[in-house]
């Protein structure tokens, strides 16, 4: 089956593993996935993740899901732009995640990047999906 949001699908997948406490979750492959995964590991909010390459250019990710205590370091993990609705922001109205506690994650000119990386450079972009 064809999926049509799959970075939608990747943060379900990661939502519903942390749900049944499970240590690794597996999904497909793509530039935009690893990149995500990138800002979600420099945050902390995994422990990492590894590529498994299959015949004729298909990858897999194993992404490792971290807990503190029993319970999973990401608490609440959201896609914001969706295929039906794309919402961009500007530097001036980036929004803020949990009084600075958590991070939105955007798709920049200059890359995927979280929300005080892309303050810091003075760009905005697409408001990929939020993490606290």
């Amino acid at each position: 089956m064809a999926v049509n949001d799959p970075v939608g699908d990747m943060l379900t997948r990661i939502r519903n593993a942390q749900m049944r406490r499970k240590s690794s979750v597996s999904t497909p492959g793509s530039r935009l996935r690893a990149h995500i995964l990138d800002v979600l590991k420099s945050e902390g909010f995994i422990r990492g993740y590894s590529t498994t390459e299959y015949g004729n250019g298909r990858t897999e990710f194993e992404i490792e899901l971290k807990y503190f205590d029993g319970e999973p370091v990401i608490r609440k993990i959201e896609r914001v732009s969706k295929p039906g609705r794309r919402v961009y922001s500007s530097v001036t109205s980036m929004p803020r995640v949990a009084n600075g506690l958590g991070v939105t994650i955007l798709s920049t000119p200059q890359g995927v990047m979280a929300d005080h990386e892309a303050r810091e450079k003075n760009v905005g972009g697409e408001v990929l999906c939020m993490v606290f």
